[in-house]
């Protein structure tokens, strides 16, 4: 297994009283939007060595929605129409997590992923949101090292930890002006709606994973009569975004640490790193004090206890892939060589075999748009340095293995004021939220504040299941039958279901997972 330090990139119908589909000022804009939401794309083959169905556009969007008539950007779209069945519901909309993923060759692995019964149904329909890939792509020109996203809290560091923030907030605010305010995600879920317009579609149908959840909830709140069927897959909690949803990794780091503790225990013939789960705990907290003293050579790097808190952090939510890491830093450390794992497989889809060859967005794109977002889609952010060392101190106390890296200083103290509020997601619109149990991500706590503030919503959760994504090509598995017949017939699952994980989950090879997509070293994701 390769280490790197792998920053975090950061589940009967029912329809209630339905918001109204537009506020005032989205009223008074309409009329300007129309000549947006009248356009024609002129669709095309994305490459030559792409398959002949998946079709490449890009249409105008205002970059200020409030002001229309303004300055617009480029948005890339694209589509797989479905087959001449007769059974076309409409289309569905992608987007693979984020913020700062790339959607544009979603429909070619959907396409793959969706049994022909579902695909059916619908044209596939991907998107770059906006600063993304090939819509509009922004850069703040930050280095690899101004792109690593973790930085754990000690004294004689902080000040340098509140350069780095500056730096990368004034970075991005020259590079890209007043333009930074406008890449948010409700300007995004406004895309959204433009290209449901553009397709001739009255309601969008939507699946989105991670951050994606968040996009989709949004749209919701902002156009609930649009909103067909939609499925959120390992969710954001709305009431989090988005020093929460950073802060949330910690906590929810600590019992998938215990889980691990007792899971390595009863395999101490095998990992011997302690018969119970005190000794194994004891093993860890030895170990990371050991690489701070004396640094861990392990597969080419030097890592001490800060690289292996970083490190393990995401690990310990899947035991086994944990336990072999653990054990092979304590031979290293012993002076025996490091064991060489290939690596986890990551079943996002990075960059697709089937992705439009026609350039490539800036090497920063996506850690520029992951701060342009969550700083900008809300004035919660502390501007007091201050703050966040007090935080670190009290989270590191807390939550030992992650919190003074979740509640450290982010380039968001020094961005510019939002240019509009949070989105308050509440509402009754009927959708289907998917949720594993042991999620690195988003975990269990982060999807129940999701199917919370979405009172019509279902849930399906997969006791047990591992990993941060949920919905594969796995036909059999409960989960994904659950999504499919939702996905087939609009119909919600009377009630929440449970779900066991299925033979092809907890480290076992998926067919087709779209959870996050492949992040760069450094970059966060949700």
């Amino acid at each position: 297994m390769r280490i790197r330090r792998l920053a975090p990139v950061l589940a009967v119908g029912v329809t209630a009283t339905l918001l109204p589909a537009l506020t005032p000022a989205q009223a008074s804009a309409a009329a300007p939007l129309q000549r947006f939401q009248n356009q024609h794309p002129a669709w095309h083959r994305c490459g030559a060595s792409t398959p002949a169905a998946y079709q490449c556009a890009t249409i105008d969007v205002p970059l200020d929605y409030s002001h229309p008539t303004g300055k617009t950007i480029k948005l890339a779209i694209s589509r797989m129409k479905a087959g001449a069945s007769g059974k076309r519901h409409g289309a569905i909309l992608f987007n693979p997590g984020g913020p700062g993923g790339e959607g544009l060759s979603m429909p070619v692995m959907m396409n793959e992923t969706m049994p022909k019964e579902v695909r059916e149904h619908y044209d596939l329909i991907g998107f770059d949101p906006r600063g993304v890939g090939r819509s509009t792509p922004i850069t703040c020109g930050l280095t690899t090292a101004e792109q690593n996203f973790e930085h754990p809290y000690r004294p004689e560091t902080f000040k340098r930890d509140v350069t780095w923030a500056r730096t990368v907030a004034d970075k991005c605010r020259a590079e890209n002006g007043d333009e930074l305010r406008y890449l948010t995600t409700r300007n995004t879920a406004r895309d959204m709606d433009v290209i449901r317009a553009v397709l001739g579609e009255k309601k969008i149908s939507y699946l989105g994973f991670s951050y994606g959840t968040y996009l989709g909830a949004v749209y919701a709140q902002m156009f609930p009569r649009r909103t067909d069927r939609f499925v959120l897959d390992s969710s954001v909690d709305p009431a989090r975004v988005w020093r929460g949803m950073i802060q949330v990794w910690a906590q929810g780091t600590e019992p998938a640490f215990t889980r691990w503790t007792k899971w390595t225990a009863r395999r101490d013939h095998t990992y011997h790193l302690g018969a119970t789960p005190a000794a194994v705990k004891k093993a860890f907290w030895d170990l990371i004090a050991r690489a701070d003293r004396d640094p861990i050579p392990y597969e080419g790097e030097k890592l001490n206890g800060d690289d292996i808190r970083a490190v393990l952090r995401r690990q310990f939510f899947s035991p086994e892939q944990a336990a072999k890491t653990v054990a092979g830093l304590k031979k290293a450390a012993d002076g025996a060589p490091a064991p060489h794992h290939s690596a986890t497989p990551d079943h996002s889809p990075g960059r697709s075999r089937f992705a439009a060859s026609d350039g490539q967005p800036p090497a920063d794109n996506s850690s520029a748009v992951f701060w342009s977002v969550v700083c900008g889609d809300t004035a919660a952010w502390p501007r007091d340095p201050d703050q966040y060392r007090r935080d670190a101190i009290r989270d590191k106390a807390r939550y030992p293995l992650y919190g003074d890296f979740g509640s450290n200083i982010t380039p968001c103290a020094f961005w510019n004021k939002p240019a509009e509020p949070v989105t308050a997601v509440h509402n009754d619109v009927g959708v289907l939220t998917v949720q594993n149990q042991w999620d690195s991500q988003t975990p269990l706590v982060s999807g129940l504040g999701m199917h919370r503030a979405l009172k019509g919503s279902r849930m399906v959760y997969v006791a047990g299941g591992e990993g941060h994504g949920v919905y594969s090509g796995d036909p059999r598995a409960c989960a994904n039958r659950a999504v499919n017949a939702y996905l087939s017939t609009g119909q919600l699952p009377a009630q929440d279901l449970t779900c066991k994980p299925s033979a092809h989950q907890n480290g076992a090879p998926r067919t087709g997972i779209v959870p996050t997509p492949r992040p760069v070293p450094g970059a966060p994701s949700f």
